[in-house]
């Protein structure tokens, strides 16, 4: 929503204005930085996250200016030196950019964004990028996690009420739909992104009327065709669906309209939905289905099958709108490398927590599928300019438990980083929203059975090549040796 009608510019941490500036000041406006973006952990312990957020990000580096009116609040703010401030007025976005697809499953420590570019551009989109891919790619990973829980029952996304703002609602459903949801209830998600809208009534609606009779009735006159009915609002057994089998049989049936559903949004799913398949059956309305909201999540919604709820599919809000067993996805970006005449100079972030170890340099990553099963056996973050020849065996092995290796021979490799812009102008045909939903499907298929696990998933490998491992471990042992220096030193 908002990257089509607001010049989100200046939607940037302050930090970002105030090295900025200090770039410009000790003319280094026009020096090469390489950033990556990458997640460090995949919400709820869970195999793989889904990448998304991708088309906002185009959408904001294509338009990415400086109004009149951002010049002047700057100004007025006293820190930023008049020659900045007209760099700014005359800004024009010039990096390289490589992302993944959105729909791919990702990894963490792997980079899913990389930009390439004059130093003060490159940091200066931080902000923003992290924004559209955090929170998109967490709400597709939820998305994805749910449906898969649902085992081909449709997923209907109806949190908007329940979500962190307007673009929360809005690029969440489209960011849902990506996760394979079967629509969403947000209605101008349709409009602006293609996500079909779905949805029937509320319990006010049912209230409005002198009897629930009623309110089925006139509801099932106006929309005849797959015509849904919310029967809890009263007593779902003993009123609810009675009326329910009422209007399918008396009044929807002899007009030759598709069957229907109920709606059951209270009380205890399993139980109630069993009584009422019994109810629906005995009266021969074998082919309505019965659909559950309530505050659901892949866990209930995984209990329920296992209790055998005859369920034919979920209407999710809050928790999946949210994420809410796990809100924040945790994508960071860090400076890899820089470039001095034309040579690539790596640069690493060394921490006390291994973890926050950052990888160096201008990087690619491949997939490696196996040739017979297609199915994905690890990845490996490379030097951008390796290449990976899958037409010889090649040795793949745990970049912090060395001895642990593996030689493959019957496999294929897969470039995962594409380049989006080249100096500043797209290059990449942005695929719809329903070509991202089919590959993001595909694309989960060929990881393993042990990666889609909800609790203890199997960890897939995220390897570095012999060479970018050397890079990190040089530059490791030369920052140690400096320190030692130092140490002496003083």
């Amino acid at each position: 929503m908002t990257d089509k009608h607001i010049n989100l510019t200046m939607l940037v941490d302050f930090y970002e204005l105030t090295m900025a500036n200090g770039y410009f000041e000790h003319g280094m406006q026009d020096e090469i930085a390489c950033f990556d973006l990458f997640f460090r952990r995949v919400p709820d312990a869970g195999g793989f996250a889904i990448m998304a957020g991708l088309e906002q990000l185009i959408n904001y580096l294509e338009n990415l200016f400086f109004s009149t009116a951002d010049i002047e609040y700057l100004r007025c703010k006293g820190i930023f030196s008049e020659g900045f401030l007209n760099y700014l007025a005359n800004f024009q976005f010039s990096c390289d950019v490589y992302a993944i697809p959105e729909g791919t499953p990702i990894f963490p420590g792997e980079p899913i964004v990389t930009v390439k570019g004059p130093i003060i551009q490159a940091q200066f989109i931080e902000t923003i990028a992290l924004l559209y891919i955090n929170h998109q790619s967490l709400i597709a990973t939820k998305a994805n996690r749910i449906v898969r829980a649902a085992k081909g029952r449709p997923v209907i996304e109806m949190g908007s009420r329940r979500a962190q703002g307007s673009d929360g609602a809005v690029l969440g459903a489209r960011a849902a739909y990506i996760g394979g949801s079967k629509g969403s209830s947000c209605t101008i998600a349709e409009g602006l992104y293609g996500v079909p809208a779905l949805g029937t009534m509320a319990h006010s609606w049912v209230q409005s009327f002198d009897t629930e009779y009623e309110a089925f009735e006139r509801y099932a006159r106006l929309y005849p065709d797959n015509c849904v009915l919310l029967v809890d609002t009263y007593d779902t057994l003993k009123s609810g669906i009675p009326n329910a089998i009422k209007i399918f049989k008396e009044l929807l049936l002899p007009r030759g309209c598709v069957p229907g559903a109920i709606r059951i949004d209270s009380g205890d799913a399993a139980y109630l939905s069993k009584k009422a398949r019994g109810l629906l059956d005995a009266a021969g309305l074998t082919e309505i289905r019965i659909i559950i909201s309530n505050s659901l999540d892949e866990y209930i919604i995984k209990d329920l099958l296992i209790q055998k709820a005859p369920i034919d599919g979920f209407g999710v809000g809050e928790r999946l709108i949210t994420s809410k067993t796990e809100p924040v996805f945790g994508g960071v970006y860090k400076l890899v490398a820089t470039e001095v005449g034309g040579q690539t100079v790596p640069k690493i972030k060394i921490s006390n927590n291994p973890e926050k170890v950052t990888t160096p340099g201008f990087k690619q990553v491949y997939r490696l599928f196996d040739k017979v099963k297609h199915k994905a056996i690890a990845d490996v973050v490379t030097l951008f300019d390796e290449e990976i020849d899958d037409r010889e065996p090649y040795t793949i092995f745990d970049p912090n438990h060395t001895w642990k290796r593996r030689e493959l021979i019957d496999f294929y490799a897969v470039k995962l980083l594409h380049p989006i812009f080249k100096k500043g102008k797209l290059v990449y045909h942005k695929p719809t929203i329903e070509e991202i939903r089919t590959y993001s499907n595909e694309e989960v298929d060929k990881l393993w059975e042990e990666s889609l696990r909800f609790e203890k998933a199997h960890t897939f490998y995220v390897d570095l090549s012999q060479k970018l491992w050397d890079l990190k471990h040089d530059l490791l042992k030369e920052y140690s040796e400096r320190l030692e220096n130092h140490s002496k030193e003083g």
